[in-house]
């Protein structure tokens, strides 16, 4: 939808000049609190399956990946000082507003995943999900924005993650291309931006 694109470019586009010094001073804040790079990045699988860099505010330390798995999991100690307060927040997304401008990503559709666990979706529903560019949010993010706690609750949270919470959040993924629409989108926003300030 033509018209979608056009409202990513321009939303994301404001955004990052409105939130420049915002975003100066998270990068500040990063470099003073840890060592390593102020994002983070990781291939994610976007729009028909092709592969793309997604950029976070890094919020680990920068041996992360070699520590544990890829899910985080409740008060996960490879976190920094700054990433606990900056994931909370939801800050630490913001840097994607430069992969909806560059064409990645949208600001709402079905969150990006890893190769790893895409690997696992059922043919049909990855056929869906993946017709569309992945979103900064959707109805799954907001649903599970207390992910990394419910899996910390779980005997085995990767088993958790992929039987439990993966199949879940697929399905709102699935529901969201079937029914997307404009207002949908705006509510989704509105709703996001309830969610963080609340």
């Amino acid at each position: 939808m033509w018209a979608k694109r056009l409202v990513d470019v321009l939303l994301s586009a404001l955004g990052l000049v409105l939130l420049a010094p915002l975003l100066l001073a998270i990068a500040l804040w990063i470099k003073l609190d840890s060592p390593g790079p102020v994002l983070f990045r990781q291939a994610r699988v976007g729009r028909r399956g092709r592969l793309f860099s997604i950029h976070k505010f890094r919020t680990m330390r920068p041996d992360a990946p070699s520590l544990g798995p890829q899910i985080t999991i409740g008060a996960d100690p490879r976190v920094t000082r700054a990433g606990q307060v900056l994931r909370r927040s939801k800050l630490d997304e913001l840097p994607q507003l430069w992969d909806v401008f560059r064409g990645a990503m949208s600001l709402v559709g079905p969150r990006p995943e890893v190769p790893r666990y895409v690997a696992l979706y059922p043919v049909d529903i990855a056929e869906l999900v993946l017709s569309v560019r992945p979103g900064i949010t959707d109805l799954a993010s907001i649903e599970y924005r207390d992910e990394s706690r419910l899996l910390a609750e779980a005997a085995d949270p990767e088993a958790c993650y992929v039987e439990q919470v993966m199949p879940a959040k697929l399905a709102l993924a699935a529901r969201y291309v079937q029914t997307r629409s404009f207002s949908g989108d705006l509510t989704l926003l509105l709703r996001t931006v309830k969610a963080i300030l609340s």
